[in-house]
């Protein structure tokens, strides 16, 4: 079993409020519940073609208030306000009270769930498809400014015996998060072959939840010697105080002169290191009759970089080969 619950209802309290605003002792509670579902009921059966949304009802002790949320106000207040003073006349003949009638006019019903569902229904009754009636309702809701839309009809669709549901959506209808306003409405559609029932949802964005900001005052503090009075105290420094504390300059440090500055810097350049020089160990070789002579030792050559100069080779001469 589904546990379904009214979008309405289930926001009642936290978000949205009641539409019946009144309050009654136990034994006249239930006469003016009666009285209130009636009024409903021959409301929305006369005033079927202006588009009536919702109707909010608030009671006093001598007076009832009657607020009319509708899409089309001048049908329901006529010509020269003619149709509201006999609506008006009619409501105070059934509760026998002072009746105040109030009209609100609706800027975008197709942002409205039960208008939506309202329009759908009305092209059911005219033998429109439901798969085209619902497309073109979820198109124009969307781009009224919806963010998300859903629709469903239930019963004969299309005239077959067999009864089914069918339902189409765009965009996201978050039904579980209380903060989502979420618009339900809910109608019927009075065909040949039988009554057809249309669901409507339009997600149109979340109810605020934090209210806005309050603009601060701007008060000055005063300041004493460059330092807040309230930090002065012990009081923790407030988002004005430091402002102030930042605009006020800090005293800048007179600069050196030029001419002490150049003298304490080191007047001789560091001397460059000497150059390391290597010099060859004198190594000795055994000669075939057991001396050791000593081996040549190669001279290091200057550090100077100057070359060495020295003497021509003379040819060494060759002794001629003995023939044999």
């Amino acid at each position: 079993m589904g546990h379904k619950v009214h979008p309405n209802g289930f926001r009642l309290g936290v978000y949205r409020n009641w539409e019946a605003k009144w309050f009654a002792p136990d034994k006249e509670f239930k006469p003016l519940l009666l009285e209130d579902v009636r009024l409903r009921r021959m409301l929305m059966t006369r005033l079927k073609n202006a588009g009536v949304a919702r109707i909010e009802t608030e009671r006093s002790s001598s007076a009832l208030t009657i607020t009319l949320h509708t899409a089309k106000p001048g049908i329901v207040i006529g010509k020269g306000g003619t149709s509201v003073d006999q609506l008006r006349d009619e409501l105070e003949k059934i509760t026998g009270k002072r009746v105040r009638v109030t009209i609100q006019e609706i800027k975008k019903p197709e942002l409205s769930a039960q208008l939506v569902a309202e329009n759908v229904a009305a092209q059911l009754e005219k033998r429109i498809a439901f798969r085209r009636a619902i497309k073109q309702s979820l198109m124009k809701t969307m781009r009224a400014g919806a963010q998300g839309v859903k629709i469903r009809v239930k019963g004969r669709l299309g005239g077959s015996e067999m009864a089914r549901v069918e339902w189409n959506r765009e965009g996201r209808v978050p039904l579980h998060t209380l903060k989502a306003d979420i618009d339900f409405g809910q109608t019927e559609a009075k065909t040949t072959f039988g009554r057809i029932g249309v669901s409507a949802w339009v997600y149109t964005g979340n109810f605020p939840t934090e209210a806005p900001p309050k603009p601060q005052a701007a008060v000055e503090e005063p300041v004493e010697s460059g330092v807040p009075v309230g930090a002065a105290i012990g009081e923790a420094p407030t988002p004005l105080a430091e402002l102030v504390q930042a605009t006020i300059a800090p005293p800048v440090a007179p600069e050196a002169p030029a001419a002490q500055v150049t003298a304490a810097a080191p007047t001789e350049a560091p001397a460059a290191k000497p150059k390391r020089t290597r010099t060859a160990k004198a190594t000795t070789t055994t000669s075939a009759d057991g001396g050791e002579k000593p081996k040549r030792t190669t001279r290091a050559k200057a550090s100077t970089g100057e070359k060495a100069t020295t003497a021509p080779k003379t040819p060494r001469a060759r002794a001629p080969k003995k023939k044999e």
